[in-house]
This record gives C-alpha cells, sequence and structure tokens, in this order.
C-alpha cells in the first residue's frame, strides 16, 4: 500500500481501478487480451520495437553528422536498451502470461525499470531513468498509432491519473464513467480544479511524481476531501473507506432535507443562495439542490470543449436552455474567462511568457471583436427566455468596463434592428478580482448594476501567487488577512452604494469561511451545486451577531493559518455537523 497526499481539490471518496494518462496524454488500454490473440499482438510488438531502434538509428546518425559522436552516443546507449534481449523476454512473459496488452506490457516494465534506476545512488544511474521514459514513449508512440483517445468516450468506470489535466480535457471527461482523478501537478484554485468541483468529481491534484509507480487497472482510493490518494489499500483500509462513502451518502440524505427550506440565518436575515455552473447539464442538478439562481454561469466549456471556435448558435442553445430551465430565477452569464493559451481550438496570441498577467478574459476579448461579439449577440438572443444577466471578467480598468458596455449596446442596437425582440433592462455587472479594482471600486459602482467577487483570482493577484503551480501552492491561501480586508472593502462599498454583492469564488462555497462572509456583509453565496446544501445549514445554524463577532476577530489576525484555524474551530462551534 502506498500513500500520497496532495491538495484536495473537489470533495468526495472515490475507489476504483486506474487509469493512466501518461504526459503525452496515452491512455493505456484497460482489457486483457484473449489467448488466440497473444502471437499477433506479440508481432506487432515486434513491429513497433524494429521501428523504434530504426528511428534512434536515424537520430543517432543526425546528431553525430551535427553535434559529434560524443553526443551520438546517447542514441547509442537507447539502441543497446531497445534491442537488450531480456527486454524482449520480459514482456513476452507479461503478454502471454499475464494477458497484457502491449501498450500495458510496455510501460509497466519499463516503469518498473525507472523507478529501480531513480533508487540508485549512483547519479548516473539514477539519470538513465530519463532515458527509459524516452523509450516508452516512442514504444506507446507506434504501438498506439499516435493516437489520443478521448476520456469522454471511456468504457468502463475508471479513476484518471494523470500528470496533469487542462482545462479542455477537464471538460470532456465523462462524469458517469470518471470516478475522480489525481494529477501531478496543479494547485486549488486553477481552472482544473475548479471544473472537477463543478462536475462533483473527487480529485486530489499536486501530488507529485506518482506515475511512474502505478500502471492501468490498480486499485486506489481517491480522498477528495483529505487530499489523500491510497495506490494498492489493503483490507483494513479499503474497508474503512467505503464505510466513509457509506456515512457521506447519509450525510447527503439528510442535507437534502433542507432543500425546501429557505436560507436565512437563526435571526430571519435571508441569503441568497445560487450555483455556479459550467455546463448546461448541472441546471437540474442546482434546481434538485434549491439552488435560487445561478450566480456564476462559465461559458469557458464551450471554448474548451471545442476544437473549432463556438458559432453564435452554438452559444445560443447553450444559454437557452439554462435560462428555460431555471424558470426565471435569475441567471448571470459570465463573458469568455480564459487565457489564449487555453482555447480549446487554437491560440489567438503568441506563446506569452506570463499569461496569467497577458491577454485573457475581458483583455482577450476586447482585443478580438469578432469574437466577442459573437457571445454578445447569442446572450442577448436568448435573454427573453428568462432572467439574465451579464457580467464581464477581470475589470482592471474604468476604460475596460466602458468598452464592454459600449459594445453590449451596440449590439444590442444591432438585434433591434434586424427585429429581435431584447429586453432593455437587462443588468450588468463585473467579476472584482484584482486589488486595482477593489481601489477603484467606488467609481465602478457608478456604473453597474451589480458586483461579484472572484476570490481565486483576487487571492492570487493579491498575494502574487500562481494558482496553478504547485511549487507555490502552500502561498495560496484564500483566507489571508490581505484579501479578506480587499473584500472587506468591496462588500462595505457596495453596501454604501447599494448595489448588491455577492462571492462566487471558491471561498464561498468553504464551510468555515462562509462564517468569515457573513460577518463581513454578504448577503449572496454563490458556490458549486454541490456546496449547496452545507452552506444553507452553516447559514440556517448562526445569528448575524455571531458571524459578525468572528468577522470582527478575524480582522485582526495576521497570518492565513491563524485565521483559518480560528475559523475551523468557531464553525465545530457555531454550526456542528450534527445540527440539520
Amino acid at each position: 500500500m502506498q500513500v500520497l497526499q496532495g491538495i484536495a481539490v473537489s470533495p468526495g471518496i472515490a475507489i476504483g481501478e486506474a487509469l493512466v494518462v501518461d504526459t503525452e496524454g496515452f491512455i493505456l488500454p484497460q482489457h486483457r487480451i484473449a489467448h488466440s490473440e497473444v502471437d499477433a499482438e506479440l508481432a506487432r510488438l515486434d513491429l513497433a520495437m524494429e521501428a523504434v531502434a530504426d528511428d534512434i538509428g536515424r537520430d543517432r546518425e543526425s546528431v553525430a553528422e551535427q553535434l559529434g559522436d560524443e553526443y551520438a552516443a546517447i542514441f547509442s546507449a537507447h539502441q543497446q536498451m531497445m534491442c537488450d534481449p531480456h527486454l524482449r523476454t520480459r514482456l513476452e512473459a507479461l503478454i502471454r502470461e499475464n494477458l497484457c496488452p502491449p501498450e500495458v506490457a510496455v510501460a509497466k516494465t519499463l516503469r518498473g525499470y525507472a523507478r529501480k534506476f531513480q533508487q540508485m545512488d549512483n547519479a548516473y544511474l539514477a539519470e538513465r531513468a530519463h532515458d527509459l521514459r524516452d523509450l516508452e514513449q516512442r514504444l506507446l508512440d507506434y504501438l498506439m498509432a499516435r493516437q489520443r483517445p478521448s476520456l469522454s468516450k471511456l468504457t468502463d468506470p475508471a479513476i484518471i491519473l494523470a500528470h496533469d489535466l487542462t482545462p479542455s480535457q477537464t471538460a470532456k471527461l465523462d462524469r458517469h464513467k470518471v470516478l475522480g482523478f489525481v494529477t501531478e501537478a496543479g494547485g486549488e484554485g486553477g481552472h482544473t480544479a475548479i471544473l472537477a468541483k463543478g462536475l462533483e468529481i473527487p480529485a486530489v491534484v499536486g501530488v507529485g511524481q506518482m506515475l511512474v509507480n502505478v500502471v492501468c487497472g490498480s486499485h486506489l482510493i481517491v480522498d477528495g476531501d483529505q487530499g489523500t490518494v491510497i495506490i494498492k489499500p489493503d483490507a483494513a483500509t479499503l474497508s474503512s473507506y467505503q464505510e466513509k462513502c457509506e456515512q457521506h451518502r447519509s450525510r447527503s440524505l439528510r442535507l437534502q432535507q433542507l432543500r425546501d427550506l429557505p436560507c436565512e440565518t437563526r435571526d430571519g436575515t435571508r441569503i441568497q443562495l445560487l450555483a455556479n455552473i459550467e455546463f448546461p447539464q448541472e441546471v437540474p442538478t442546482c434546481i434538485e439542490r434549491g439552488a435560487g439562481g445561478i450566480g456564476l454561469y462559465r461559458t469557458e466549456f464551450l471554448y474548451l470543449g471545442s476544437d473549432t471556435e463556438p458559432t453564435e448558435e452554438t452559444h445560443y442553445q447553450a444559454y437557452r436552455e439554462v435560462l428555460q430551465a431555471m424558470q426565471q430565477r435569475p441567471v448571470v452569464i459570465r463573458t469568455l474567462d480564459l487565457g489564449a493559451d487555453k482555447m480549446g481550438y487554437a491560440s489567438l496570441v503568441a506563446d506569452e511568457h506570463n499569461p496569467f498577467l497577458g491577454l485573457r478574459s475581458i483583455r482577450l476579448s476586447l482585443r478580438n471583436l469578432d469574437l466577442f461579439r459573437t457571445q454578445l449577440r447569442a446572450i442577448l438572443r436568448a435573454s427573453p427566455f428568462g432572467s439574465a444577466r451579464i457580467m464581464f471578467p477581470l475589470v482592471t480598468t474604468l476604460l475596460e468596463l466602458r468598452q464592454a458596455k459600449l459594445l453590449l449596446r451596440e449590439t444590442m442596437e444591432d438585434l433591434q434592428d434586424e427585429g429581435h425582440s431584447i429586453p432593455t433592462d437587462i443588468p450588468i455587472g463585473m467579476m472584482v478580482e484584482v486589488p486595482a479594482a477593489v481601489m477603484m471600486i467606488d467609481h465602478f459602482l457608478r456604473e453597474v448594476d451589480f458586483v461579484s467577487i472572484g476570490t481565486n483570482d483576487l487571492t492570487q493577484y493579491t498575494l502574487a501567487v500562481d494558482r496553478s503551480n504547485k511549487e507555490v501552492a502552500d502561498l495560496y491561501h484564500a483566507c489571508d488577512p490581505a484579501v479578506i480586508k480587499l473584500i472587506d472593502m468591496t462588500l462595505k462599498a457596495a453596501r454604501a452604494a447599494n448595489i448588491p454583492a455577492n462571492v462566487c469564488g471558491q471561498m464561498s462555497g468553504t464551510p468555515h469561511l462562509a462564517l468569515l462572509l457573513l460577518g463581513l456583509g454578504l448577503r449572496g453565496f454563490s458556490v458549486p451545486p454541490a456546496a449547496i446544501p452545507e452552506i444553507k445549514r452553516i447559514c440556517r445554524s448562526v445569528t448575524l451577531d455571531q458571524c459578525e463577532t468572528v468577522a470582527a476577530h478575524v480582522l485582526e489576525m495576521e497570518s492565513a493559518r491563524e485565521v483559518d484555524n480560528y475559523l475551523q474551530e468557531q464553525l465545530r462551534q457555531l454550526a456542528p455537523q450534527t445540527n440539520t
């Protein structure tokens, strides 16, 4: 049994078999081959090994010609490894005796060798693990005909293990077959983590190197509550986690009893509880859990889930579906909030040195007006089918906001000229995600109908921490005093201006931070659908006086750890989990 610790990003527990997606995007076969297929599969292996050996030979000759024999010696060593009869014997044994597909035999054998090399004290030999990894990639490339099977078309339930999953890969996950996922890289505030929470798939990221130790079919447990991954659990551990799964189900059933009760504090203050969604398919879950509307409809899936730019009609159908399903409950549609580096179908700009400080979100939309206009036309056309609101992300300056509003107004006039009946009173809002927006919040509040605090980016930009980088993940704290003071400033200004404000970032769906937000004056939460019952339970368990006392105490604190520990303890005292 091996236990890995990472960052918990999506709650829940998954128990199942591993499906390994390697760093090149290969998904190894899960099935065993038939006895009658052994000889044909061995022949396929031999062809791949011969082809790789030929490729290595060509690489060796090319390098020798350009750089000299001393550099070409690297590839000579690779050729020797490929032609090693012990390797061929080991691969054949796995295929004949264990009925492994050649892809699995290659991965299991070469990763096993690489692991042994990595454990050696000799630095030179330890470095040879990279050579073995390169051979594995070359062989798999031939065996799998350079194809990358889709994670959206899995045949059996599985837990995905990968070095990292891009937002586009995560968006395409088959939520009915993917039991959970684990990545070597990533942080709790990254887009992949956000998507996992929206899909309600237990997930742990940032566990460090693991792929070399795991093959497809390995039994494992993903604890999305504690950030723990257990490979090949023993019987006692497996039994313990099966019991935890049952406790999760029981607790969910108890919380579901709150569905039709109002979201209000014990002293009668009504709290607006909305849902964050990624996909139209999430709407039934939102309604089932008692959401009062959609506080954040992330539209990035239209771009991430497609190999081509979404058309106006594609946008329109997605927005109309959600608006109709919500039956006049408010739906806040946020315009594209991705960088050009994350577009699923193409890059709109050259590679950026630091994309988080580059052309993304509202900046990208304003630089690509045709793309922006297409989305705005679709939102406006769909708006008569429900209670739509439009929100612009990552607004930093008043000029950006005014440019976006101007294009929206022009687009509305164009549609009216074309004969479309468009509501003229659609509320317009903005995300508060950067310190600059907080510093100028009084000016912004004069030009919008509502604001929504995106705590994920606000934390990232306040603390100068790349929220998807595991190397600095320990510095990313939404409860850092600096972040809390910025939230406090925004809420106070919005209340003074009589402008509605909510929080739609990860912070709003974190139970112990809900106490703080209530105490700071927040009256509108927008959370992942899975978090709705728990946040409602907490709101119904406390009074505003209690929360304001908590907030006043927090505002005097000096460190994120101090804040976090204090709020955890206050949650246990004021809203113990048995109180439903």
